[in-house]
């Protein structure tokens, strides 16, 4: 069947190793396939997000003034915030020739290219940016009442196609622009999407299409920690595909998502939050993957036809899928239609190159140029992961893998807070404030001090989160200035090990009474019930132009501790501060590393490949520690020699 994962190249002549003329064609089809999946699904976005949903039976008609069928004709094909903000992140990292974006250049890009057609997440994002906030602050719940909503997963899978088979390099690459505008659950659902994209390129074409999707689900849903409520989705959807004897039947599992996320979902210990919010069209995005079964039109017909924000999803797996099976794949899955290769990204976004002549025209880019832009970008990537890449040849060995929960960044950040790891020990967190404040409506809330310590900004277990727990806390007194300074405290009922001291604030405010920030910040940290100044450095100084700024105190020595104060030199002519979080975190977690290195000496030689013979490694992560590895690490050690690129492994 045309359009169908089974159409899909062959795999590659050596364990982990890609063929960058292949990978190309692969990249264009993933933009090809992606605008057609977004355009088809544009035409249902948010036009069923409750019963009656649209079924099979409402394909192709026109229904509601819609005409439900594919969209193919456009030429160029028009940017959309479903692919034009990845774009950007894509010129980003191609100008400044880097493979991790930082907080100031997404910051830059965002304020230089992106300021219309965003909205929800990305736009309260945007006014944040705009007002001197940096990433990942932007996408916090104190700062972001829209971080629950869609829009991470919309606008960062592509990092996974930039780090082949290395999924905790992609999120590594992902985890500030995921950050920019969504954390808790809606940033492990847009994780997922990257895992997913890092995944596909090892993808085993020998496999059934719906072997395919399946095997990508299971492994990409080994990196979401099991509290996530994106996990309970992923596994909610993929139990019931299983189980259901019909694999024609998506229906009956889009019901199920209606009912759990959405009209039960308060049974369920869930919050449905709208139409376009992450759980709902994560869910939807999984079952047009997985009953789309690698077959491009049904993915694409099942995800414009799933009901709520239908293009986004759509967009994502459509895309996945045109990677999948490549450009050839594409453009066979529509037979008798001329399919562009060209874009319009100046429609929704500033300030970006026009690449195609002539100049002043809505032809701006081309896929294939996209695609080019993305090889250089994934080599660079893969050698900082100590992958080896070969510019003559124009062959990659990919790095060794590393699939372990430990490798999500967002793991290893949630596991330095103590106020989430006293409390989920069923310890006591206690908050305290020498001023009682007097917000005005918007400014914070006074009650309860728990917002001080409730670990919300430094928690990404993925949990159902309440709303009243995003907010931060404010010293303001509307009577009149507050004094001169202000203590805020946090204690614990156990002894805990601090490395460093985190102050996050809130927001900052120029009208009315003015201040919300410390001009000076000094810690004190108890041990043995006494409290003593803190000995060490903060990371950068308090800002009054950059609310919601992430302040670190590193300790000069780690410490065992009972509590932390932050004595605030109140700031502005209303002298208040506002805080978010005010916790202490153990030291960083370094990332699980994998390497050819076997015998550890900083060198890629044949002692390595000796190594491995006298103690067999599983350095493919298969769970075996066998001829593929060895073959692996054989081509890795002989890498630079010609002949290795004349003949296959034995």
């Amino acid at each position: 069947m045309a359009g169908c994962l089974t159409a899909a190249h062959a795999p590659a002549q050596g364990p982990r190793e890609i063929d960058e003329a292949a990978y190309a064609e692969r990249l264009r089809g993933y933009w090809l396939a992606q605008v057609i999946a977004n355009w088809t699904g544009l035409r249902t976005e948010g036009a069923r997000t409750v019963p009656p949903f649209y079924t099979d039976a409402d394909w192709p008609h026109t229904f509601d003034g819609r005409t439900l069928d594919f969209v193919v004709t456009q030429d160029p094909w028009a940017a959309d915030d479903d692919t034009d903000i990845e774009y950007v992140y894509l010129h980003l990292l191609d100008q400044h020739q880097t493979a991790l974006l930082s907080p100031v250049q997404i910051a830059d890009g965002w304020i230089t290219h992106i300021n219309r057609f965003i909205w929800v997440s990305n736009y309260t994002a945007r006014e944040r940016l705009g007002r001197g906030a940096l990433p990942p602050s932007t996408g916090m719940g104190c700062a972001n009442q829209h971080r629950l909503m869609i829009d991470a997963q919309l606008t960062t899978e592509v990092f996974g196609f930039l780090n082949p088979g290395r999924p905790d390099a992609a999120l590594h690459m992902a985890d500030l622009p995921i950050r920019t505008t969504a954390s808790g659950h809606a940033a492990h659902a847009a994780q997922f999407h990257v895992i997913l994209y890092s995944l596909a390129p090892l993808s085993d074409p020998s496999l059934s299409g719906r072997d395919r999707v399946i095997r990508l689900v299971q492994e990409a849903r080994t990196f979401i920690p099991d509290t996530s409520k994106a996990a309970d989705i992923c596994d909610t959807v993929l139990a019931d595909f299983l189980a259901n004897p019909d694999p024609n039947d998506w229906e009956r599992t889009r019901d199920l998502v209606y009912q759990r996320y959405q009209s039960d979902a308060p049974a369920q210990g869930f919050l449905y939050r709208g139409w376009y919010e992450s759980s709902v069209n994560f869910a939807a995005a999984l079952i047009a993957l997985l009953y789309g079964e690698g077959d491009l039109r049904r993915t694409i017909q099942i995800g414009t036809l799933s009901g709520w924000d239908s293009d986004n999803g759509t967009a994502t797996m459509g895309g996945l899928v045109g990677f999948l099976i490549g450009e050839p794949g594409v453009r066979a899955a529509f037979p008798g239609v001329t399919l562009s290769d060209r874009y319009w990204i100046s429609r929704t976004r500033d300030n970006l190159p026009d690449r195609v002549e002539p100049q002043g025209d809505s032809i701006e880019d081309t896929f294939p140029l996209l695609a080019d832009r993305m090889l250089g970008i994934a080599r660079r990537a893969i050698s900082d992961c100590g992958g080896l890449v070969d510019a003559h040849t124009g062959r990659w060995l990919l790095p060794p893998p590393l699939p372990v929960l430990d490798a999500n960044p967002l793991v290893r950040e949630d596991a330095r807070s103590n106020n989430n790891a006293v409390r989920r020990a069923g310890g006591a967190v206690t908050a305290a404030s020498t001023q009682v404040g007097e917000p005005g409506t918007g400014r914070g809330v006074p009650y309860p001090y728990g917002v001080l310590g409730n670990g919300r900004e430094t928690s990404f277990d993925g949990v159902e989160e309440d709303e009243i727990g995003r907010n931060y806390f404010p010293t303001e007194l509307l009577s009149g200035p507050g004094p001169a300074s202000v203590t805020l405290t946090i204690t614990y009922d156990r002894p805990v090990l601090a490395h460093t001291l985190r102050f996050i604030e809130g927001d900052h405010f120029t009208a009315g009474p003015n201040g919300g920030w410390a001009d000076t910040i000094a810690f004190q940290i108890r041990s043995n019930g006494v409290w003593t100044d803190a000995l060490g450095s903060l990371s950068e100084t308090p800002d009054p132009q950059r609310p919601f700024q992430i302040l670190d105190f590193t300790l000069a020595t780690p410490l065992t501790i009972t509590g932390v104060r932050a004595i605030c030199a109140q700031g502005g002519t209303a002298r208040f501060v506002t805080c978010a979080e005010l916790d202490t975190l153990v030291p960083a977690a370094m990332p699980p590393v994998a390497s050819f290195d076997v015998n550890s000496d900083s060198t890629l030689t044949v002692d390595d490949l000796y190594a491995w013979e006298a103690a067999p490694a599983d350095i493919t992560a298969d769970g075996d520690a066998g001829a593929d590895d060895r073959r692996y690490l054989s081509r890795a050690v002989r890498w630079a020699e010609a002949a290795a690129f004349a003949q296959p492994d034995p």
